[in-house]
């Protein structure tokens, strides 16, 4: 069961619904077929935009790129005005993530898991670190305790896009133990969704499970009590014959210890005995751990979304959605006001609109949108006011910049 957050700071709707949720009302009845004109060409102006954005983030992730598979000839190029991780911070905010801040992360180092496992990171791996989230939900769940035999329900905050951006400490020492991409200087990029706060160490490439005191308990207890009686049952009488040689070598007892066939035998049954047992118990380990990593595995399968350089290209069309999605609010509620509003009327229109007819609460970016808008030339402002022109204008005007894209600068 999902509780929705206090606010979305995103707009939880396509794009195309945005547009059809304008013209719900009929107020721009006479003018429909124009305004989702201008919504096409507005959606194809941003699309053209991002796709420099992305030309961009390709040129500053091509030495990064742990997939590549060109080469790179021996050409002097000039280096990227600004690096990747400047870009993609950049990228992130136009599609409404925001920074998870240390403290948070370390917060969700310290809660239990969801999974029953312990997980451990070792921070001291990375030379850079950055986590993003968007959407953050208040979730509840039931789950098994006692062995499956009840069960009860937990609350937990969870993130419904997660970003990390990961980089490996270029004098990193690989072991056996680690992942393929843990290496020297490797550069990770990946999202996830639906990802607990307090399942966040699952997200990084050096995590390892280790064993809660209950589980060190549900395999030593049982260890202990089935060992007593291999002791006492099967190595009974190997321990006997070993303790009179000893006594016999050590000088303690004068009475030498008869090693006959049969005692070999019983000695050689008792040792079997020994190692059949040890290895038991380390099986049981194995085999614990195993379901522990297996269930971390499996969770991440579902969880991941995308990787390295598919990570900003899903990002850059998130951003796109965004922008426009905020843009077409912004001019639809300019052109079907009966009153002039100024910023703050405008922003608690649309979030008073989404909170009253959709049941949902926004935070809504009212600088971005208009910062687009008067950048385009469709909204003017004058003493604090805003307005917008009317659609017809607006087609020509985007349609004039659309021919200004492909003119060569003089």
């Amino acid at each position: 069961m999902t509780q929705q957050p206090d606010k979305y700071r995103f707009i939880p709707y396509r794009r195309r619904d945005i547009v059809d949720m304008c013209l719900l009302d009929d107020r721009l009845a006479d003018v429909a077929d124009d305004f989702r004109q201008l919504s096409y060409m507005l959606e194809q102006i941003f699309h053209f935009e991002f796709h420099q954005v992305v030309e961009a983030l390709k040129e500053a992730y091509a030495e990064l790129d742990p997939d590549s598979d060109t080469r790179s000839p021996p050409i002097e190029r000039q280096p990227p005005s600004q690096s990747f991780v400047q870009l993609l911070d950049g990228l992130l905010g136009k599609a409404n993530y925001e920074r998870i801040g240390e403290s948070e992360l370390n917060r969700a180092l310290t809660e239990s898991s969801l999974f029953k496992i312990r997980l451990y990171v070792d921070f001291d791996d990375f030379s850079e670190v950055s986590l993003f989230a968007r959407g953050v939900s208040i979730r509840r769940e039931r789950i098994p305790i006692w062995f499956g035999l009840r069960s009860r329900e937990i609350e937990f905050i969870n993130f419904d896009r997660v970003v990390v951006y990961i980089r490996i400490r270029d004098d990193y020492v690989h072991s056996k133990q680690d992942f393929a991409s843990c290496r020297a200087g490797a550069t990770l990029l990946k999202l996830f969704r639906n990802v607990p706060r307090a399942d966040l160490e699952m997200l990084f490439p050096n995590t390892r499970v280790r064993m809660r005191l209950l589980d060190k308990l549900l395999i030593g207890v049982p260890a202990v009590v089935s060992g007593g009686m291999v002791l006492t049952t099967k190595l009974g009488a190997s321990l006997v014959l070993l303790g009179s040689l000893f006594g016999y070598w050590l000088g303690i007892s004068s009475k030498p210890a008869e090693l006959n066939q049969a005692a070999i035998m019983v000695l050689l049954a008792g040792l079997v005995a020994l190692g059949g047992y040890l290895w038991k118990q380390f099986s049981n380990f194995k085999n614990r751990k195993l379901r522990f990593m297996q269930a971390l595995t499996q969770n991440l399968y579902f969880k991941n979304l995308d990787n390295n350089a598919g990570v900003f290209h899903r990002l850059a069309n998130d951003a796109e959605e965004e922008e426009s999605k905020e843009a077409i609010l912004a001019y639809y509620f300019l052109l079907s006001s009966e009153i002039p509003l100024d910023r703050a009327g405008l922003d608690r229109s649309i979030e008073n609109w989404f909170e009253s007819v959709w049941d949902c609460r926004i935070d809504f970016e009212i600088d971005d949108a208009l910062h687009k808008l008067i950048t385009l030339g469709l909204v003017k402002e004058t003493d604090d006011l805003l307005g917008a022109v009317t659609p017809e204008q607006a087609i020509r005007i985007l349609d004039q910049r659309w021919d200004d894209y492909f003119v060569p600068d003089k």
